[in-house]
């Protein structure tokens, strides 16, 4: 039944080698369960509730992925996304998590409409590959920001704005500890190494005193209490946090769609003409996985790159991701021991993390000016001004107006002219406020 339904013997694969692919792939990925809670509960948001959340909201989005549109993908809250939940949108404007959490399920029904109708596809056409490649080079240095802080490597300084913390402090010294074991461990291609490193390191905090254990080590798994169906949809109609919505779309919409290109490609799943087949269902899954998200209480769900592992480990069909959906529904029952990992445990995963997403900047040609200019801006405008929404948005208006000012105005979309219009009439309004 399984061979049909996946259609294993047609795309050379077992049942064996799918259920290795999964495990492969939930230990990879595994860590955005103790992540998560940590970069939400800076938003206020209660850590079990966000544990719960981010588990059921993976394994829902995930077990689609497989059933409907049958590729071996895994999803997850996107890393960069919760962020610029959190630090953006949150903190950033001032607002709290229950109108984040309204403009995320806004974002995944637009997404879903999208997905559905033939503007997904217009769009990524029009956009330049050079600023999608950015995009994500520029999400992993704001993870890796964000790591150094949490770590305490990076801290605050009213002369240099950001300076070295003092790197002999107890917690810095694990997480720089569990850091070189991370690095060590993926050097030597372990699988789940970011995992075994959070393990490591949260083992070493507990037995030294450096956080507390657990007042629990298992529970019942339930449904979020404080976060479930917790919007506020008034606060939402504000102008200024429309932009928000739109920021959550652009970044979901191209980062999912970069991270289904590349593991398309490095599984052979792309046609003759490059395009991912049964892109429709795939975009559908992540948009689905956004919304039910943002209904249990956590930020948008999108692809994981690290679903490469499993595909590196044999994974061809959705039965692969069928195993990681039930491995995230088994975790509901461990939901008090992640939210009991310290933040120097995690930190280093956000660094590396970073160093994956920085991966792809390889394919941008840095001679060729009006690209590597616009993509220079995307990378460094969103650690640099703490937003991933203002470097998208000042690279694709520069890329824009280089073009017409270097005179290849005819080579840029229509659509790019409508979004480098709209961008800047914002930005303008805001300065002007």
């Amino acid at each position: 039944m399984l061979d049909r339904y996946f259609r294993l013997s047609e795309r050379g694969t077992t049942v064996l080698t799918e259920l290795r692919a999964g495990v492969a792939t939930f230990l990879t990925m595994a860590y955005i369960l103790l992540v998560n809670p940590q970069i939400l509960a800076d938003a206020g948001m209660p850590p079990d509730d966000v544990a719960r959340a981010t588990a059921l909201a993976s394994a829902a989005a995930t077990l689609l992925m497989g059933l409907w549109a049958h590729y071996p993908f895994a999803l997850a809250p996107g890393m960069g996304l919760n962020a610029y939940f959190t630090y953006g949108v949150v903190q950033g404007m001032g607002v709290s998590y229950h109108v984040a959490l309204a403009a995320v399920f806004v974002e995944g029904l637009l997404f879903l409409a999208l997905a559905l109708s033939g503007v997904r596809g217009a769009v990524l056409r029009a956009i330049p590959d050079a600023l999608k490649v950015a995009t994500s080079g520029g999400i992993g240095l704001f993870l890796a920001i964000i790591g150094f802080q949490h770590a305490g490597l990076v801290v605050d300084s009213p002369a240099t704005l950001v300076t070295l913390g003092t790197p002999t402090h107890p917690t810095t010294l694990l997480a720089l500890g569990t850091l070189v074991l991370m690095a060590l461990l993926l050097v030597r291609r372990v699988p789940g190494a970011l995992l075994l490193g959070i393990l490591a390191g949260t083992l070493v905090a507990w037995l030294t005193g450096l956080a507390p254990l657990p007042e629990r080590w298992v529970q019942l798994p339930g449904l979020p209490r404080e976060t479930l169906v917790s919007f506020d949809f008034g606060t939402l109609l504000h102008a200024k946090l429309v932009t928000v919505v739109l920021a959550f779309l652009f970044v979901d919409f191209f980062d999912t769609a970069g991270t289904l290109m590349g593991i398309g490609r490095l599984g052979g799943f792309l046609n003759a003409r490059g395009e991912l087949e049964r892109a429709r269902e795939a975009f559908s899954a992540d948009a689905v996985g956004t919304t039910l998200g943002a209904l249990l209480g956590t930020s948008t769900v999108t692809t994981y790159i690290e679903s490469a592992t499993g595909i590196e480990e044999g994974g061809r069909t959705g039965l692969t991701a069928v195993v990681v959906a039930l491995l995230f529904l088994l975790s509901l029952f461990l939901a008090p021991l992640f939210t009991a990992v310290p933040a120097a445990a995690t930190a280093p995963a956000l660094i590396l993390v970073g160093v994956f997403m920085m991966q792809g900047l390889t394919e941008l040609n840095w001679r060729k000016y009006d690209e590597a200019i616009p993509a220079f801006l995307t990378i460094t405008l969103m650690p640099f001004t703490y937003s991933i929404a203002n470097g998208i948005a000042f690279g694709l208006i520069a890329y824009v107006l280089l073009q017409v000012l270097s005179g290849r105005a005819r080579a840029v979309h229509p659509i790019l002219y409508v979004l480098a219009i709209l961008l800047s009439l914002y930005y303008a309004f805001e300065l002007g406020a």
